[in-house]
């Protein structure tokens, strides 16, 4: 099966990435980051997910063979810059840009990997690498704790759900887009769904020894 994502929906899933990084970014006060600084930030947070996806595939890095990439992620980045300095209370706005993120850099991940051959589980691997390869750099450029790894947060759970459910779509010949779309879906809700319910994994907790 070969299939090429098309620009319009890898350059959705940067400008939309790109727009969350930098206003999750534009809320540390503290850091005290210039423009150039929340910029830098939201286009990494927008093509990271791609080019992680792009280097474990082994193919041409997708942002560097247009000039829309970057185009598409700096436009979304001053964007978020201007709409936090407007608007003070996006906390949800961002927790649903951020799920939508991870839902469409899963389905693109996922369904390239499928189309160059990868079997379903390392298409999967693919798929949640993808999906949460932006906020790691995010995280690591913000020195902030990585989100995936914190309890409560389920990004790769909820990515590896929508991800496995494309695969499973795809093993029965439903249409791309449609698996595509339903990925977005579940990983969407999924994530939304653990935010508002506060659902965890169990938490890494020492063993603690008996006192006699």
């Amino acid at each position: 099966m070969r299939f090429t994502i098309p620009l319009w929906a890898d350059l959705l899933a940067v400008g939309i990435g790109s727009l969350q990084g930098a206003l999750f970014s534009a809320q540390f006060r503290d850091r005290r980051l210039d423009w150039l600084g929340v910029a830098i930030i939201g286009i990494a947070t927008g093509l990271g997910g791609g080019l992680a996806r792009d280097v474990m595939l082994s193919e041409p890095l997708a942002p560097l063979q247009s000039n829309w990439y970057l185009l598409v992620a700096t436009g979304a980045a001053f964007i978020g810059m201007l709409a936090e300095r407007l608007f003070r209370h996006l906390r949800h706005v961002i927790t649903a840009l951020d799920a939508l993120t991870l839902g469409l850099f899963g389905a693109i991940g996922t369904t390239k990997a499928l189309s160059l051959g990868l079997p379903p589980v390392p298409a999967i691997f693919v798929g949640v690498i993808a999906a949460v390869g932006g906020s790691i750099l995010r995280d690591l450029l913000l020195a902030v704790p990585i989100a995936i790894m914190q309890v409560g947060s389920l990004y790769a759970v909820a990515a590896f759900a929508g991800t496995a459910v494309l695969v499973v779509l795809q093993a029965f010949s439903v249409d791309v887009l449609f698996a595509a779309i339903v990925c977005v879906a579940v990983t969407f809700g999924v994530r939304i769904l653990a935010v508002l319910f506060r659902w965890s994994l169990p938490e890494q907790r020492p063993l603690e020894l008996r006192r006699r």
